[in-house]
């Protein structure tokens, strides 16, 4: 029999049936399959479909769609449970993942991908509703912050097993594409079974909401998604073609970037907590400006590939503070709104995101260089946009522009 709870009657639960306890294991569960993916997928197209630049756009675009069509949720909470749609996305995700080397060809790899994309993205989706709805305003951003060095640990384990194993045990793609979709699967379970579900105080509105007082968020979340396929696609993509980086030593790479964001990750919810989003939103973007033009400057100066894995560590670690979106949003945003909200800012972000790689993967081709250099300017409107936000966010005071308003009249 399931077990309905408010949030407040959950808080006399054992602490491992509370809310945040699941938002601990779903973020743990997640990444398990989507890295195993990630940390095998250059290596894995380009040994079994000779993937090159065209090719890796075209199916990222082809990944982004279902995060494009994000806004659908919003019907289907109408008729399924926000918690129950996240946790059955993630056993949908770690299904598609583990069957991912059976189809080695061009068109199975596009229709898996796919379909753990519906996962992925839908149970991301669900997540940040979740996140904003059962989170106190107060300890959000330390939270957000622990759930993300605890995603941190477990893609950790996931890059460290295939790095120290792969070549010792001499494991296959279809091996680790299993185990790591199976995994997930059974955490995506036991999340589905054990625990009670948890009932809101705020309903949430299940429509498409846009509202114009979110207009910079929205705004944020379109050019996040644009710079984040620069990252997502080619970065890691140039480190296999131009570098030679075999499983193992991508695994390695990856696995930097995870113990350095298990160890930062608590420190950025506290930074964003300390200094405001404005200022978190303005650090990383200045970042991202000046490790984009390095990224170019790899090509044009013919830098080794310890630059470039460099610049790869400190591009994840700028990404991080990526959370103070989330905040920015919580503070601004009606408690009705969460959901659809979630819904409509993950469309937008990957309205860019469906149509940038193939079209950057078309560029890559004469030049990778001004794939990077395309991605600085994004990164330097995000800037831009950034200095709009009020040093102390809530609901009617939106952007700096309200402050200038008011201050007028």
């Amino acid at each position: 029999m399931i077990d309905f709870l408010t949030l407040d009657d959950a808080k006399d639960q054992p602490f491992w049936r509370r809310p945040i306890a699941l938002l601990f294991v779903m973020a743990l569960a997640m990444p398990i399959a989507f890295f195993t993916w990630y940390a095998l997928l250059n290596n894995f197209v380009k040994d079994v479909a000779d993937f090159d630049g065209a090719d890796i756009g075209l199916l990222h675009t082809v990944r982004e769609i279902p995060g494009f069509l994000s806004f659908l949720v919003i019907f289907l909470i109408i008729i399924v449970r926000e918690q129950v749609l996240g946790i059955v996305s993630l056993i949908l995700l770690g299904a598609a993942t583990a069957v991912t080397a059976w189809y080695p060809q061009l068109t199975g790899i596009m229709i898996l991908t796919f379909i753990s994309s519906v996962g992925f993205h839908y149970y991301e989706t669900v997540n940040q509703s979740l996140q904003l709805q059962w989170l106190p305003k107060d300890k959000a951003p330390q939270i957000l912050g622990w759930l993300m060095a605890t995603g941190s640990a477990a893609t950790f384990v996931v890059y460290f097993v295939i790095m120290i194993l792969w070549e010792p045990l001499g494991l296959t793609y279809n091996i680790v594409f299993m185990a790591g979709g199976g995994i997930t699967m059974a955490a995506a379970l036991f999340a589905l079974l054990a625990y009670p579900q948890y009932e809101s105080p705020h309903p949430q509105i299940k429509k498409l909401v846009l509202r114009k007082r979110y207009w910079l968020y929205y705004a944020l979340q379109f050019m996040s998604g644009a710079r984040r396929q620069i990252f997502m696609v080619f970065a890691g993509f140039m480190m296999v073609e131009k570098f030679g980086f075999q499983v193992h030593e991508v695994a390695g790479l990856y696995l930097i970037n995870l113990v350095l964001n298990m160890i930062i990750a608590p420190m950025l919810g506290k930074i964003v907590a300390r200094f405001g989003e404005r200022n978190a939103l303005l650090f990383e973007y200045t970042g991202l400006v000046i490790v984009f033009l390095s990224y170019g400057g790899v090509y044009f100066f013919d830098w080794g590939f310890q630059v470039a894995a460099v610049l790869y560590v400190l591009d994840h670690m700028f990404f991080g503070l990526a959370l103070a979106l989330k905040t920015y949003f919580q503070k601004i945003g009606a408690p009705g709104d969460m959901a659809p909200t979630a819904a409509v800012a993950f469309t937008i972000n990957h309205i860019a995101a469906v149509v940038l790689p193939v079209l950057l993967g078309l560029l890559w081709l004469h030049s990778p260089m001004g794939v990077f250099l395309l991605a600085a300017g994004m990164a330097s409107v995000s800037f831009v946009l950034a200095t709009m936000i009020p040093r102390h966010p809530d609901a009617g005071n939106e952007t700096v522009f309200v402050q200038r308003r008011v201050a007028a009249e």
